[in-house]
């Protein structure tokens, strides 16, 4: 039986004020507070470094505009940009069991169903983390997670229709070297928008995770952190 959970719908967010706003809402799903809360968004040009990453696996130029920042999830380097859509799932695995792997393939799942949905076939690669395309081996999408007290945050980001250079140009993303990066527009031959993939993941995820979704639209974020957004939701509870 499908759980209620919420979905939030945002626009572009600066990372450090969308992972800022990520730790609110485990607070608040880790209280009981409010259901399980799911965020769909872009990022502005950011590199992220997880707990993994070391010093070799960055080179971006010096003259490069782009934020750089440490997290605290899981897996290495990696790169988020406009017209990528990004997922972070803040789940109680109280509630879909208590198993990290499992949840990482359970993520690795949604966004198989969520490209097959939009016409591109895609898998996963024995030891490597993430969705990839096959003949050759290039990765669409990058899964990095953290997880405390049995709440997740972070999650996966999907290359929908973005320059992916910066993959290979400013770091050595997820630790592999000579990785090729692909997107779903390049697949296609055609543009893509996020505002239409967006969809087809929140309905991936439900059906994966057995959530029963309210959808909220929260535009560009405006406002959100000047009153936190979780006492807003946990009103709605």
């Amino acid at each position: 039986m499908a759980r209620g959970a919420y979905l939030l719908n945002l626009d572009r967010i600066p990372y450090r004020e969308a992972w800022e706003l990520q730790r609110s809402l485990a607070g608040a799903v880790s209280q009981g507070a409010i259901p399980d809360t799911v965020l769909l968004l872009e990022h502005p040009p950011v590199v992220t470094l997880g707990r993994r990453a070391d010093a070799g696996e960055l080179h971006v130029p010096p003259e490069t505009e782009v934020d750089v920042v440490e997290t605290d999830r899981g897996g290495r380097s990696t790169y988020h940009g406009p017209g990528q859509l990004v997922c972070y799932p803040i789940l109680d695995l109280n509630r879909h069991g208590r198993d990290v792997k499992r949840y990482c393939r359970d993520l690795e799942q949604a966004l198989i169903a969520t490209l097959e949905a939009v016409g591109v076939e895609a898998t996963r690669i024995e030891g490597l983390t993430g969705v990839w395309l096959e003949r050759p081996p290039r990765k669409i999408a990058s899964i990095g997670v953290h997880i405390a007290r049995w709440v997740t945050t972070h999650g996966y980001a999907l290359n929908v229709d973005l320059d992916p250079s910066p993959f290979t140009d400013w770091i050595t993303a997820c630790g592999l070297e000579d990785t090729a990066f692909t997107t779903v527009a390049r697949e296609l031959g055609r543009p893509i928008s996020v505002g239409e993939v967006r969809p087809h993941a929140a309905a991936a995820l439900a059906e994966v995770f057995a959530l029963a979704f309210e959808e909220l639209e929260a535009g560009d974020g405006a406002g959100l952190w000047a009153q936190p957004i979780h006492e807003s939701l946990a009103a709605r509870s």
